[in-house]
């Protein structure tokens, strides 16, 4: 069976290119580029995959939702 490591670059037929997260005997976690984190079983999912040697993609910094700015409060005489 092959090894897929944490950090290693790996393809699948339906999800496309992605980074492994976690993996055990069980179970394999594996964040795709384009689909998000997905956890699969182990032995099922090792034939639909194969390892990329691309490098792994740079994380991205979530950003921060502005506050709206307050309109100008109105001076009535």
């Amino acid at each position: 069976m092959a090894n897929f490591n944490q950090g290693a670059q790996v393809e699948h037929q339906v999800f496309g290119l992605g980074t492994v997260l976690a993996s055990s005997d069980e179970r394999i976690v594996i964040k795709f580029d384009d689909h998000g984190e997905k956890k699969f079983v182990t032995t099922m999912v090792i034939a639909s995959l194969k390892k990329s040697d691309r490098q792994p993609p740079a994380e991205k910094r979530a950003s921060r939702a502005r506050k709206p700015k307050a309109a100008p409060a109105q001076v009535t005489s």
